[in-house]
């Protein structure tokens, strides 16, 4: 049976989905992530390893991971992870050692990127940038249907790149965990858009969207903020690689009103006479990583 197996391996959850050739899903099942190392692997060896017996799978399946952070191509260990036992380790050579098997490892906006430019909302376009707007932001890119990682394996780290056009209010921005100030993932993620509205310090932006419609102010005008920065930091994309689509994946994705605004407002500051771009919402969902980590294995990257 020829399958190709995603592990989607987050701060909370650790997903596992084994697609057939043409796509189809033969299992998908999710477990509590460990916060040790060694756990980690065990967990995601025992996920492995438990699909292919059920499955009935007797030639080992080739395994892509994606995760919060990704390996450093001058010492091959993970950098950057929100899951701070990975950083420092070699993740892929301790999951090959686990697995008795090769294992892809990439950073989960590069899985949202290859899911969606797959048969996802960027499907058909020839340049897809995917971006998740969550706890953290991040980026990707695909072209022609190949994922481009880039030379130092930070290709589409668009999160941590400045707020383009910053006014003097914003200016130099907040302090960001990478040690810059006025990264756009300070602007733009979840816990940025929560302290915008309810104060320094808060955290949870969900019901903002309700709070606006109800008449909340303070909440309208954070929206407007975010919409204004993103739109800024899309049309900075725009100008540097001119995607075809734009694809938003993310719990802020879920806000209808960024596909009729945030195309309006980067009119201003593209580079152009025209404003095509497309910007679509991620059509799997919080599915996109496990589906684009099974395809880290297509084409051989």
């Amino acid at each position: 049976m020829d399958l190709r197996i995603g592990i989607d391996l987050g701060g909370t959850k650790t997903e596992i989905v084994a697609l057939s050739p043409t796509g189809e899903v033969r299992l998908r099942r999710r477990a509590a992530t460990p916060q040790e190392y060694d756990a980690i692997l065990d967990r995601i060896a025992g996920l492995v390893r438990d699909a292919e017996a059920e499955l009935g799978v007797m030639v080992p399946s080739p395994v892509g991971v994606g995760i919060p952070g990704s390996l450093s191509p001058a010492t091959g260990l993970v950098r950057n992870a929100n899951t701070q036992c990975l950083n420092g380790r070699p993740l892929d050579v301790d999951l090959s050692t686990r697995l008795g098997r090769a294992v892809r490892v990439s950073n989960d906006a590069n899985c949202l990127a290859l899911s969606e430019a797959a048969n996802g909302a960027g499907a058909g376009h020839a340049v897809v940038f995917s971006v998740i707007l969550g706890t953290g932001v991040g980026g990707g890119i695909v072209v022609d249907g190949r994922l481009i990682e880039g030379y130092n394996k930070v290709g589409g780290e668009w999160g941590h790149t400045p707020l383009p056009w910053m006014t003097p209010e914003e200016y130099p921005g907040p302090r960001c965990w990478c040690g810059l100030h006025g990264c756009l993932e300070t602007f733009l993620c979840g816990p940025a858009l929560a302290a915008d509205w309810k104060g320094q310090g808060q955290r949870d932006a969900s019901g903002i969207v309700a709070a606006a419609a109800a008449g909340d102010e303070t909440a309208r005008g954070a929206l407007d903020r975010h919409a204004d920065r993103l739109a800024r930091a899309l049309a900075a994309i725009t100008n540097l690689i001119d995607p075809d689509a734009i694809v938003l994946g993310g719990g802020l994705s879920n806000m209808a009103h960024l596909y009729d605004v945030v195309p309006r407002l980067m009119e201003r500051w593209v580079f152009g006479d025209v404003g095509r771009t497309r910007l679509l919402r991620a059509k799997h969902g919080d599915s996109s990583g496990v589906f684009g980590a099974a395809r880290l294995w297509d084409k051989g990257w």
